[in-house]
C-alpha cells in the first residue's frame, strides 16, 4: 500500500490480489499471519454464544441472573475498549509487531483462566484479559496488513482480515457443536481459543516490523529491505521517496504538537483533516455495532431459542449456518470492495439490514402473539407445587400463553402430543426440567414453540447475508486508510475504541432489552438506529477506493460532499486550487 507509489490502483479486483500474491507469496504470508488476530477476534465473538448455554447449566446463579449472563459476554468487550485505546499508542510507540505479540500473550493467558474457572467471577476475569488482547489486535492487525500491502490490493488483503474474523466465528460454532456432549463442555470451548494465539505469537517472531513504522524510526535499511520484497524493482524508489516525504512532514508535526498520546490526541482534534477522518471512521465503527450484529453473534443460539427451538444442539446447529453465511459474505466483500467501492457497499448493506430487521421484528411479534396457551390439566399432571407461583396469583392467568409464562421467570413444558398445543407453566428448576424432558417433552425457558419460528431463522440468515459484505468488513478497511500517517495509530485506536464501546453497550444490554421491549421491540429499535446510520454514512463517509494515502488526505483537506452535492464540491475545490 503506497504512500505515494508509482502504481496507482485502478481496478484492484480480487483476481488482481490472487495474481500479485501468487507471484509474490511474501505479501500473502505477512497478511495471513497478522490476520490470525482477526481469527482470534472472530473465535471469541462466536464461542461465547455457545459456551453461555452450558455455563448456565453448570452455574445456577448464571441461569437465574440475566445481568450475570450479560456480564460474562460483555466484560470481554469492556476489556477490548481499553485494549483498543492502548493499542493505538503502543503500536505507534513500540511498533505493530510488538503490539500483536502482547495481544497474543494476553489472549492466551485469558483463555487458560476461563478454561480453569471454578466460579463465574473467574470466567469474567479471563474474559477481561481476552478482551484486552482482542482490542489491541482489532486495530493493530488491519494496520499492519494495510502498511505491508500494495495499494492496488490493499482493500482485498485488509478484507482478508475480515474474512478471518468471520472464519473464526464459523470455526467457533463448529467446535461448539462438536463439544456439546464432551465433559466440561464450555471449558474446552473457551480454552481452545489459546491455540491460535500461541501459533501467531510464534509465527510473528519470523516476520518483520511494518516498513512504514521502521522508516519513521530511522531504520531506513530495514524498511527498504522489506519494501523490496513487497514491490517490484521499478516501484521501490518512488515508494521510498514518497514515504520519506511523508515521514519528514510527520516529524515536523511531532515537533510542534509533541509525541505523547495526549499531545497527539490534542493535535489530532485540532487538525481539520484528521477530524474529518475521525467523523467518517468513528461513524462507521459505531454504526457497525448499533445495527445489532453482535447481538446475533454473541447471542445467536439464544435468539434461535427465542424463535422456538428448545434444544441447545439444534440452536447451535442453526447458528452454525448463520456464521457460515457471515464468512461467505466476507469473501463477497473481498471480491467487490475494490471494484465497487467501500461507500457503496456500506450503503447497499444498510438498506438490506433495515429491511431484514423490520421483518424480523414482525415475525417475533407474531410468534409472541400466537404462542401456545396454558393448560390447567397439563400443570396438574406435574403436581400443584410445580405450577408457576405468578400464574396462581394472577386473576387473568387463564388467558396466559407461553410467552407470558416466560416473562415472569417461569418455564414452559410443551404438550406431549404436540408442542403447539396448550402446555404447562411451571417453576423453572432442574428437577422439573428433567421431569419434563423425561416424558419426551420440550422444555422452553427463552422462547416459545412457534409455527413461524423458522421464518425468524430465515430472516436472520438474510440479515447476515446483506450485513457481512458491507457493514461487516468495510469499516475496518476504511479505518486502515483514511488517516494521515502521522495520526494513523491514534486515529485507528480512537475508532476501534468507539467500535468496542458501542459493542459493549449493545452486548451488555441486549438480554435486558428483550425483557423490557420484547425481542420484537429490540430488533425494531436496531432498525431505527440503522436508518440514522444510513443517513450519517451518506453525508460523512467519502469513497477511498484505489486512492493513495496522500490522495485521501487531499480529499479530506478539500472537504467531502456526497454525490448529491458533487458538482458544487468540485467547483469549490477548483476555486480553492
Amino acid at each position: 500500500m503506497a504512500e505515494g507509489g508509482a502504481v496507482k490502483a485502478d481496478k484492484a479486483e480480487l483476481t488482481a490480489c490472487w495474481n500479485i500474491t501468487w507471484k509474490n507469496p511474501y505479501i500473502l504470508k505477512l497478511a495471513c499471519v497478522a490476520g490470525i488476530g482477526g481469527l482470534l477476534f472472530g473465535y471469541d465473538t462466536g464461542v461465547i454464544s455457545g459456551a453461555l448455554l452450558y455455563v448456565k447449566q453448570d452455574f445456577e446463579s448464571v441461569q437465574k441472573n440475566t445481568f450475570l449472563q450479560e456480564a460474562i459476554v460483555s466484560t470481554c468487550v469492556a476489556g477490548a475498549i481499553f485494549g483498543a485505546a492502548l493499542g493505538g499508542y503502543v503500536s505507534d510507540r513500540f511498533g505493530r509487531k510488538k503490539t500483536i505479540l502482547v495481544a497474543d500473550a494476553l489472549f492466551f493467558l485469558g483463555s487458560i483462566v476461563m478454561a480453569t474457572a471454578p466460579v463465574p467471577w473467574v470466567i469474567i476475569i479471563g474474559r477481561i484479559l481476552v478482551g484486552l488482547g482482542v482490542g489491541m489486535a482489532s486495530m493493530t492487525a488491519p494496520l499492519y496488513i494495510s502498511e505491508a500491502s500494495p495499494a492496488r490490493i490493499r482493500g482485498a488483503l485488509v478484507g482478508m482480515n475480515g474474512l478471518l474474523i468471520t472464519g473464526g466465528q464459523f470455526i467457533s460454532y463448529l467446535i461448539n457443536l462438536a463439544l456439546t456432549t464432551a465433559p466440561g463442555t464450555w471449558r474446552w470451548m473457551l480454552g481452545i481459543a489459546g491455540v491460535p494465539a500461541l501459533l501467531q505469537f510464534i509465527f510473528m517472531f519470523f516476520l518483520p516490523e511494518s516498513p512504514r513504522w521502521l522508516y519513521k524510526e530511522n531504520k531506513v535499511d530495514e524498511a527498504t529491505a522489506i519494501l523490496e520484497k513487497i514491490y517490484a524493482a521499478n516501484e521501490v524508489v518512488s515508494e521510498i521517496k514518497a514515504l520519506r516525504e511523508s515521514i519528514e512532514e510527520e516529524k515536523e508535526m511531532e515537533a510542534s504538537i509533541g509525541k505523547d498520546i495526549f499531545s497527539k490526541l490534542k493535535g489530532a482534534f485540532r487538525d481539520a483533516v484528521v477530524r474529518r477522518g475521525l467523523k467518517a471512521g468513528v461513524t462507521i465503527q459505531v454504526a457497525q455495532q448499533f445495527v445489532g450484529i453482535n447481538t446475533v453473534m454473541y447471542y445467536a443460539p439464544t435468539i434461535v431459542q427465542f424463535a422456538g427451538f428448545a434444544s441447545n444442539q439444534v440452536a447451535l446447529a442453526i447458528s452454525l449456518i448463520t456464521s457460515g453465511l457471515n464468512a461467505l459474505g466476507s469473501i463477497v466483500s473481498m471480491a467487490f470492495v475494490d471494484r465497487y467501492g467501500r461507500r457503496r457497499l456500506m450503503l447497499i448493506s444498510l438498506v438490506g439490514v433495515i429491511a431484514c430487521l423490520v421483518v424480523l421484528a414482525a415475525v417475533f411479534q407474531q410468534a409472541s402473539i400466537h404462542s401456545p396457551a396454558i393448560s390447567q390439566s397439563e400443570m396438574q399432571h406435574f403436581g400443584a407445587n410445580s405450577t408457576c407461583p405468578a400464574y396462581l396469583k394472577n386473576v387473568n392467568s387463564p388467558k396466559w400463553g407461553c410467552m407470558r409464562c416466560l416473562k415472569v421467570g417461569c418455564a414452559f413444558c410443551a404438550n406431549g402430543a404436540s408442542q403447539f398445543r396448550p402446555g404447562a407453566c411451571l417453576v423453572s428448576s432442574k428437577d422439573l426440567q428433567n421431569a419434563c424432558k423425561g416424558e419426551h417433552r420440550l422444555w422452553f425457558k427463552d422462547g416459545c414453540p412457534s409455527k413461524i419460528g423458522f421464518m425468524a431463522v430465515v430472516i436472520l440468515a438474510l440479515y447476515i447475508i446483506v450485513y457481512a459484505p458491507g457493514m461487516g468488513t468495510v469499516p475496518w478497511i476504511v479505518n486502515s486508510e483514511i488517516y494521515p500517517l502521522r495520526y494513523r495509530g491514534i486515529g485507528g485506536g480512537v475508532a476501534a475504541m468507539a467500535n468496542w464501546s458501542s459493542n459493549f453497550i449493545v452486548s451488555v444490554s441486549f438480554l435486558s432489552m428483550t425483557k423490557a421491549l420484547t425481542v420484537a421491540g429490540a430488533f425494531l429499535m436496531f432498525a431505527g438506529i440503522s436508518v440514522v446510520s444510513l443517513v450519517a454514512i451518506f453525508f460523512l463517509v467519502p469513497e477511498t477506493k484505489g486512492l493513495q494515502f496522500e490522495e485521501v488526505e487531499k480529499m479530506l483537506k478539500n472537504g467531502f460532499r456526497p454525490k448529491l452535492f458533487g458538482r458544487r464540491s468540485q467547483a469549490a475545490a477548483d476555486n480553492n486550487a
